[in-house]
C-alpha cells in the first residue's frame, strides 16, 4: 500500500552564509495510512520544523515530500492552503478556538471553506461532537468549556473534512495529567478507528501510546522503532 507519507533528504534552512541555521539535514520517512505516530525530539532537534512541512505549513529547502501520493514540496502557497485544508487536520497546544463562535460553529467552519452545505456541516459536526464525547456542549461558547473540553472540540474540528492525516503538537501540554490522559485516550480511540495520527512531544510517556516513535535529532531521523 502506498505510505500517506513519503519524503526523501528533506532538508530545511533558515538564513543564509554564516548566518544559517540547517534545522532539517536529510530528512527520510515513511507513515503507512492508519499509523500512528510520535515524533520525540528535544528543543531544536528540527520535530516542528518537520510537522511545519508534513503539515503544508512550510516547504523544504531541498528533498521531496509526497502526501497521500500527490508531491507538493513545489506547490504554490494557494495549493498548499487547499492542501491542508483537504487533506490534514491540524490540533494545537492553544486549541485556537474562535471565542464568539459556539461549540458547533468552531467544528463546521473547515467544512465552510470547503464548501460543504450547510445541513451537512450541522449534521456532521454534531456526529463529530458525539464522537469525542461532548455532544451536549454544542451551542455554548468555548469560554464555558475547561480545557480538555476544548482540546475535544479542537480535535473534532480537525476531523471535519475527513482528513487523510491528522497532526497533533504537543496537544496535552496545557492540560492536567488527569485531562491531557483523557485526550490521549481519545486519541487511541481515533487511531483504532483508522485514523492516521503524528503527535508532536518530547514527553516519552506520551510518546509511549503512539504505535511508533520516530526520534528526530539535530535535523536527522536517529531513530523509529515500534512502541
Amino acid at each position: 500500500m502506498q505510505p500517506i507519507i513519503h519524503t526523501s533528504g528533506l532538508t530545511k534552512t533558515f538564513g543564509s552564509n554564516g548566518a544559517a541555521v540547517h534545522a532539517l539535514r536529510g530528512v527520510d520517512l515513511e507513515v503507512q495510512r492508519g499509523e500512528f505516530i510520535s515524533l520525540i525530539g528535544p528543543s531544536g532537534s528540527g520535530k516542528s520544523t518537520l510537522m511545519a512541512i508534513l503539515g503544508c505549513l512550510d516547504k523544504p529547502t531541498n528533498g521531496t515530500y509526497a502526501l497521500d501520493g500527490e508531491r507538493v514540496e513545489g506547490l504554490s502557497g494557494r495549493e498548499l492552503a487547499a492542501i491542508r485544508n483537504d487533506k490534514i487536520g491540524f490540533v494545537f497546544q492553544q486549541y485556537n478556538l474562535l471565542p464568539k463562535a459556539s461549540v458547533v460553529r468552531n467544528v463546521e467552519l473547515p467544512m465552510l471553506y470547503a464548501g460543504v452545505s450547510r445541513k451537512e456541516r450541522r449534521q456532521r459536526a454534531q456526529e463529530l461532537l458525539e464522537r469525542v464525547g461532548i455532544p451536549e456542549k454544542a451551542k455554548v461558547l468555548p469560554a464555558a468549556l475547561s480545557g480538555g473540553q476544548r482540546q475535544r472540540v479542537a480535535i473534532a474540528r480537525a476531523l471535519a473534512n475527513r482528513p487523510a492525516l491528522l497532526l497533533a503538537d504537543e496537544p496535552t501540554g496545557a492540560l492536567d495529567q488527569k485531562t491531557g490522559h483523557e485526550v490521549l485516550e481519545l486519541f487511541v480511540d481515533l487511531h483504532r478507528q483508522g485514523n492516521t495520527i503524528i503527535i508532536v512531544t518530547h514527553d516519552l510517556s506520551i510518546a509511549a501510546m503512539a504505535q511508533r516513535q520516530v526520534e528526530i535529532m539535530d535535523g536527522l531521523i536517529k531513530l523509529s522503532e515500534a512502541a
